[in-house]
């Protein structure tokens, strides 16, 4: 932004004004490019898709368990990784090659309920 403010002072000294001229050209044309060009690209720059990064993006995944999963422990794979997993409802174990999902992560264990 602040190149094409010197570019236009460049072209404007070409023409032969005085340098207190070129530096108002500059100045105005510099300022003129950050209101209007920079809202836009720091729109498209911070637009998107939030991204969840860590525990929070296993939520709502689905995995298949590889032990019995119980209210106590068991095991499951979450996206090529085995977690310890406990059940979401403490009535209910979960055999093993059922599918399941993620519900929440407590530290290193996930918390899973069938998936239907």
């Amino acid at each position: 932004m602040f190149a094409v403010g010197a570019f236009s002072a460049a072209a404007v000294s070409l023409v032969g004004v005085p340098l207190a001229a070129e530096v108002a050209v500059a100045a105005a044309v510099s300022a003129g490019m950050l209101a209007l060009v920079r809202p836009n690209i720091v729109q498209r720059l911070h637009s998107g898709p939030e991204l969840t990064t860590g525990h929070d993006a296993l939520v709502g995944k689905v995995g298949v368990v590889v032990e019995p999963v119980s209210e106590l422990d068991g095991r499951v794979r979450l996206g090529g990784e085995i977690w310890t997993a406990r059940s979401y409802d403490p009535q209910t174990t979960i055999e093993p090659g059922a599918r399941v999902s993620v519900f929440a992560i407590e530290g290193a264990t996930a918390v899973v309920y069938p998936d239907d």
